[in-house]
């Protein structure tokens, strides 16, 4: 037996892994680019499961597929889809929450949080212009007995914790409403309000899912109540992040840097202003990426699919 697979959004070097998971049915890779109307060539394909990396799937997309069963996102968040319209029309929509949660987002958000603190790429940029014994020109603020402040302490937050707490931070506190008490108190971890957090942390790493009530969690009026030599690290998603707020406050030396991977549009607008922002490291939102990670992340939406089209639920249901 045969379904149309669709890869909504091409992306990945190769599509094999897909293929060999689903190799009862045809895995096909849509030519439609990021800019162009997906609409018709979804209705030509006719996809009973799509898997989607970064491309909105919104009403128009999932009524061009009548047969339609399941989406899944390639990654943690699935904020490009949209769910109702999905469960109305008694479609699974699926994530991959697991891919990296070990290993790679955590280990990015501590590099960058590394990189911010210890003027990497400046001094890099220095060095190359042939200057030297400018170390001193530009203070970096000790961070001895340092208090890490978490938004949002899943699987990737908790990785987190127990990586910054080997750099020697004392404490970490943690706003997060789904907290389990039970691991907070295995992991020593201090339960707070956002407030609180803002003005207590060195370092403010996001692990956050982008919901209506998480939009812009770090506002201007949050970035104000924080310390001067504080770091904002993001590595979960861009719209947590009022960027010109944080931009402001950067540019304005309120606080000391910022490391981040996403970004509220992307790619980067060209006039956005966090590009300008002094000892601020940006990257593509290539935390989830190593070589590891990708043959996971494809493997594990492809299994996902498998379960749907054999007639059972999937594991990562999302829009119950």
């Amino acid at each position: 037996m045969t379904a149309n697979v669709v890869v909504f959004e091409p992306g990945y070097a190769a599509y094999e892994t897909e293929r060999e998971v689903l190799a009862d049915h045809d895995v096909c890779v849509t030519p439609v680019g990021a800019d162009e109307p997906a609409v018709p060539a979804l209705r030509a394909l006719d996809p009973v499961a799509l898997l989607v990396r970064e491309r909105k799937v919104g009403a128009a997309e999932i009524d061009a597929c009548p047969n339609l069963k399941i989406i899944v996102r390639y990654g943690v968040g699935y904020d490009n889809v949209d769910l109702d319209h999905a469960r109305a029309r008694g479609i699974y929509v699926t994530n991959v929450p697991d891919y990296g949660a070990d290993r790679e987002v955590s280990e990015h958000a501590v590099a960058l949080y590394l990189a911010v603190q210890r003027r990497l790429v400046s001094r890099d940029g220095e060095v190359r212009a042939r200057q030297w014994g400018i170390g001193q020109a530009a203070p970096v603020p000790g961070r001895e007995d340092a208090v890490l402040g978490l938004i949002g302490c899943g699987k990737i937050g908790l990785q987190a914790a127990r990586k910054f707490r080997a750099l020697g931070f004392g404490r970490v506190m943690v706003f997060d409403p789904y907290l389990d008490e039970a691991i907070a108190q295995e992991e020593g971890l201090l339960s707070t309000d956002l407030d609180t957090l803002c003005r207590s942390a060195d370092v403010i790493s996001l692990h956050a899912p982008l919901t209506p009530e998480t939009r812009h969690i770090l506002d201007a009026d949050r970035i104000a109540l924080m310390k001067p030599d504080a770091i904002v690290v993001n590595v979960s998603r861009g719209g947590l992040v009022d960027e010109a707020a944080l931009a402001a406050a950067l540019i304005q030396g309120r606080i000391f840097g910022a490391g981040l991977d996403v970004f509220e549009q992307e790619p980067v607008r060209p006039d956005n202003p966090l590009l300008e922002a002094p000892n601020t490291i940006l990257t593509d939102h290539a935390a989830w990426y190593s070589e590891r990670t990708v043959r996971l992340l494809q493997a594990k939406a492809a299994e996902e699919v498998s379960r749907v089209l054999k007639g059972e639920a999937p594991l990562n249901w999302v829009n119950r």
